[in-house]
């Protein structure tokens, strides 16, 4: 069964990590058969907003198959223009009850960012951008006196699902409707388990929500971490 809501969805991706740490991945919807299935249309039941890194293969580590995960990676999980639309495709279109930021400790993005504002060099080409867009995740840790990479990988984490939130009307109302939630997730590279370090519940109202969706209540529109 395709999870269909937010909460049947998160629940659904750990026990599929589980299953991926434990050993004992049971490879669903892999076969010839589910292949011709989805052919036709795809329903998938979480969007996965995440790094790039070669390590970081969304459908492995969630012990999933075709159709489940509708995946966007870019390095350092930056969210641009397109990654919010893709972001807003998947949500209003193909109906998708849950955002994932997927993240991961010892990030390459994030320590050449980490570099480049430390030694006040820029990188050539269009690396420039990247380290733009994760600068104000490492003003954010300096501000909370966090110095080692994992801890600011954390804070990019969040800062992400807070971007996404903040860039997108389209995600922040299908939040405060309670169709959606925002979740950010950090990956162990060798232990291959992922943890949640921030969460927007469905029905959360976020400062970008239109007004229609109700007044801002401070207390829910929090980011944990």
């Amino acid at each position: 069964m395709t999870p269909t809501t937010p909460e049947q969805a998160l629940a659904e991706l750990y026990a599929g990590n589980n299953r991926f740490v434990t050993g004992v991945p049971r490879h669903p919807n892999q076969d010839a058969g589910h292949r011709t299935a989805v052919a036709e249309g795809q329903q998938p039941f979480a969007v996965l907003v995440g790094c790039s890194d070669s390590r970081l293969a969304a459908e492995i580590i969630f012990d999933r198959g075709l159709g489940d995960l509708f995946v966007v990676r870019t390095a350092g999980h930056t969210a641009g223009p397109e990654v919010l639309g893709s972001v807003e495709y998947a949500v209003t279109v193909l109906g998708t009850p849950l955002v994932v930021v997927l993240g991961h400790d010892s990030c390459g993005a994030v320590q050449a960012a980490r570099e480049s504002v430390t030694t006040g060099t820029s990188p050539a080409g269009h690396l420039g951008a990247l380290v733009d867009a994760v600068a104000p995740s490492l003003l954010r840790a300096a501000r909370k006196g966090v110095e080692d990479v994992d801890g600011i990988v954390d804070i990019h984490i969040a800062q992400t699902v807070e971007a996404l939130l903040a860039r997108s009307a389209v995600l922040a109302e299908r939040v405060a409707a309670g169709r959606c939630a925002v979740v950010g997730m950090s990956y162990r590279l060798s232990a291959g388990e992922v943890r949640t370090v921030a969460e927007v519940p469905a029905g959360t109202r976020t400062p970008t929500t239109p007004a229609q969706a109700g007044p801002v209540d401070p207390a829910t529109a929090a980011v944990s971490g």
